[in-house]
């Protein structure tokens, strides 16, 4: 059983009583691990989730994969011991198993009975899911067909609209999109000696990146020759980002005990700019807004919006308008890094709880704000996930005032469960909570404004906000 954990979310929204309309699923990009009770190799991965609907990927093989055999690299002249037998442990491991209905269904039991969250709104509980269990299992699975029916119907029964059955069809469909331009997804891996190191756990078949040798279990240790040690998964993938086909150089060593090689990868971007930007002058011509439309939070948004706020700085701007209206949302972490541009150092950006200790973290900004000037904040009902992270964090910590509607409320966090037969469960296992400790899933995040309020009141507002929080 492999789990992918959702790096970014353009939710779903479920359909609203007075419509009839459904709006189409949306596009996901996603960090891809194993579970942690299949192999040693897997257990030495952070499983990481964050919030997203359906999702779409990059296609993989084993996540601990051994060094790449290439006639134009030159391996070590020895091998430890102890990658030998790391080898051996891992071929022994990846043996084919028998699947049957009856293990598919358990298997998707399970993954519920670890990790499902019940938010309070669900009709979950853990006396009526073995219930549920010794039902299911008393009763003849004779087809796969039948067993995905089965497994349909009981996340059904959980009432949460994000939990829910994907077919081999559609987790295959998971290997169609890319988010980092060469056709690669990277993941923070923990290993036994502690050490973080960043590996390659997702590869785009025949995309650039494997294209060129580039393999699944490579770790990346430069990208244009700028040591990547200590950076984040997200920091470097933005570093490989850069216009379409253009060259990007990143030093890879293959494998566990495998070569170092340094390799030339031409890029193929998917991802475009959601970033646009203005001067408004008020006062007549005396004060200089900037104003910036983020369209969504995919791989150039933090990127784009740091030159869009320097250019406006540059060019006088002395108030900013931050305007995330219809924005579903996207890739978490963009969003994340997106609310410490605003925020001083130490400040909550936002909470993750979850029933297990992984999603049950305190995220906060972790250098100097890039503006300290009074900021605005356009939302409405179609703000959502991502967005409402960054509205809640630059609301919660007196940065910014909201102006508009209340938003969307999806603050739940999903991982996609890959079972054994190529099929998927995406399960709701935590959730975004606000520096102020409110819950966003549900309940949105009612604005400070309806309507655009003078400056003055908004340099009072955050004024007093700031008092406030400091007793």
């Amino acid at each position: 059983m492999r789990v992918l954990a959702l790096s970014n979310s353009l939710p779903t929204l479920p359909p609203s009583p007075s419509t009839s309309e459904t709006p189409k699923p949306p596009i996901l990009c996603n960090f891809i691990t194993t579970h942690n009770n299949i192999t040693n190799c897997a257990k030495k991965s952070l499983s990481l989730a964050l919030s997203g609907a359906l999702s779409f990927g990059l296609l993989f093989s084993s996540p601990c994969s051994i060094a790449l055999e290439s006639p134009t690299i030159q391996s070590p002249s020895s091998s430890s011991e102890l990658c030998r037998e790391d080898e051996r442990i891992e071929k022994a491991e990846t043996r084919p198993r028998v699947v049957t209905n009856e293990g598919i269904v358990e298997e998707a039991w399970e993954i519920v009975n670890d990790s499902f969250l019940n938010t309070g709104r669900h009709r979950w509980s853990p006396q009526t899911w073995q219930k549920k269990k010794e039902d299911i299992l008393n009763t003849s699975i004779p087809t796969r067909s039948k067993a995905h029916d089965i497994i349909r119907r009981m996340l059904a029964s959980l009432g949460d609209p994000y939990t829910r059955f994907l077919s081999p069809e559609e987790f295959s469909k998971m290997a169609r999109y890319d988010m980092s331009g060469i056709g690669l997804n990277l993941r923070e891996v923990l290993e036994d000696d502690g050490d973080l190191k960043l590996k390659v756990i997702g590869l785009l078949l025949d995309g650039p990146a494997h294209s060129v040798g580039v393999r699944q279990g490579d770790e990346v240790l430069a990208v244009n020759g700028v040591d990547v040690k200590g950076k984040s998964a997200f920091e470097v993938s933005s570093l490989l980002q850069g216009p379409n086909e253009t060259f990007v150089t990143i030093k890879v060593k293959h494998g566990n005990c495998g070569p170092i090689q340094s390799i030339e990868v031409q890029r193929q971007l998917v991802a475009r700019t959601p970033v646009s930007y203005r001067l408004e002058q008020i006062d007549n011509g005396t004060t200089s807004v900037g104003y910036m439309r983020l369209k969504e939070f995919n791989a150039l948004a933090r990127k784009d919006l740091v030159i869009a706020m320097r250019r406006l700085q540059d060019m006088g701007a002395s108030y900013f308008i931050l305007d995330l209206r219809d924005n579903l949302g996207g890739l978490v972490q963009a969003g994340i890094e997106i609310a410490k541009l605003f925020l001083n150092e130490g400040k909550t950006v936002i909470y993750t709880a979850g029933r297990d200790s992984q999603y049950q973290n305190t995220i906060v900004a972790d250098a100097a704000p890039l503006i300290t000037a009074p900021v605005i904040v356009l939302v409405n009902n179609k703000t959502a996930s991502a967005s409402e992270i960054v509205a809640s964090s630059l609301h919660d910590n007196c940065r910014a005032v909201l102006v508009g509607e209340r938003t969307y409320g999806k603050g739940l966090i999903q991982s996609v469960f890959e079972l054994r037969d190529g099929s998927g469960v995406v399960v709701t296992v935590g959730k975004y909570v606000t520096p102020n400790h409110r819950d966003i899933n549900g309940n949105g995040i009612e604005p400070d404004y309806r309507n655009f309020p003078a400056w003055g009141d908004v340099k009072q507002h955050l004024i007093k906000c700031g008092k406030l929080q400091q007793g």
